[in-house]
């Protein structure tokens, strides 16, 4: 009998046990989920607060309103690099135009133009129209990179030399950058300039190519051979950048690119941005300008 009783006064004890472990624990969760709810209710507000509500319709209306980029792209008598070039960035989803600067005696030929217009044409058949025009230029001069183009459809700019091949992923990486800092220039050829000691005064500077980058750690501006940038820096140059230095680039047929960067940076006061990214293709075997 006592064993018996025993064992009915120990069920008791353990169910009570039990009841009470479990009723400690649905308060703890009920507790957990208001204490939860409460945290939620505080972060919309605070996103409220802050400006962060509907963040991803603002995103979408940043990127309609730059309607994707252009390509201006500079060529020199390299028919089969132009072809392969055109041929590869006309496949770049954002793409809205290619525009190719011509500044050969002669235009270009009827042939040239039909295979590129038709290139253009078999790579954007998902519903995209991409533009191709050549800017003719009757001058012969490394300045017309950067002529201003009245009719471009977009603000953001890949300047782009024609033996240059990223592939399309990092160049829309790139344009993505761009969007976040488009007052600056964001590219793919970084490179290093600092005051020349040797001359005893601070007019003076060396000019640091990519070893240079590599050893420093560090750069100071991006080359426009492959970098976006708006295309208000276009009438910069051609309308407002000192005309002497554009008569130095047209002499000695180079440092354009310098004047790009420096120009930019003249204007915002902001240094460039280096996506890093492997230039895969024709890059290196015919370099347009290779002076010291």
């Amino acid at each position: 009998m006592r064993g018996s009783l025993w064992n009915r006064r120990t069920v008791q004890r353990l169910r009570q046990a039990l009841i009470s472990t479990v009723g400690s624990m649905k308060i703890k969760l009920l507790l957990c989920c208001c204490i939860g709810f409460t945290l939620i209710a505080l972060a919309s507000r605070a996103s409220d607060f802050m400006g962060w509500t509907n963040h991803t319709a603002a995103l979408e209306r940043f990127s309609d309103s730059r309607k994707g980029y252009s390509i201006v792209m500079n060529t020199w008598k390299r028919y089969d690099l132009l072809k392969q070039s055109i041929s590869h960035y006309s496949r770049c989803p954002r793409l809205d135009s290619i525009h190719i600067v011509w500044s050969e005696p002669s235009p270009p030929s009827d042939s040239l133009r039909k295979f590129l217009y038709h290139i253009v044409q078999l790579n954007t058949r998902d519903g995209r129209q991409v533009e191709l025009k050549f800017d003719i230029n009757t001058e012969d001069s490394l300045n017309n990179r950067f002529k201003e183009i009245k009719d471009l459809r977009t603000d953001g700019i890949f300047s782009i030399d024609d033996d240059v091949i990223f592939p399309c992923p990092s160049v829309e990486f790139a344009f993505d950058v761009w969007q976040s800092a488009s007052d600056t220039m964001v590219g793919f050829v970084p490179r290093m300039h600092w005051v020349d000691l040797t001359k005893g005064d601070k007019n003076h500077y060396i000019y640091g190519g990519w070893w240079s980058v590599w050893w420093t750690g560090s750069y100071s501006m991006v080359l426009s051979k492959a970098a976006f940038f708006h295309k208000k820096y276009l009438s910069l140059y051609t309308n407002e950048m000192p005309a002497s230095i554009r008569e130095f680039i047209t002499k000695n047929r180079n440092c354009e690119d310098i004047a790009m960067s420096f120009l930019v940076a003249n204007a915002t006061g902001a240094p460039p941005i280096w996506v890093k990214e492997r230039c895969y293709k024709s890059c290196g075997q015919a370099i347009m300008s290779s002076g010291s």
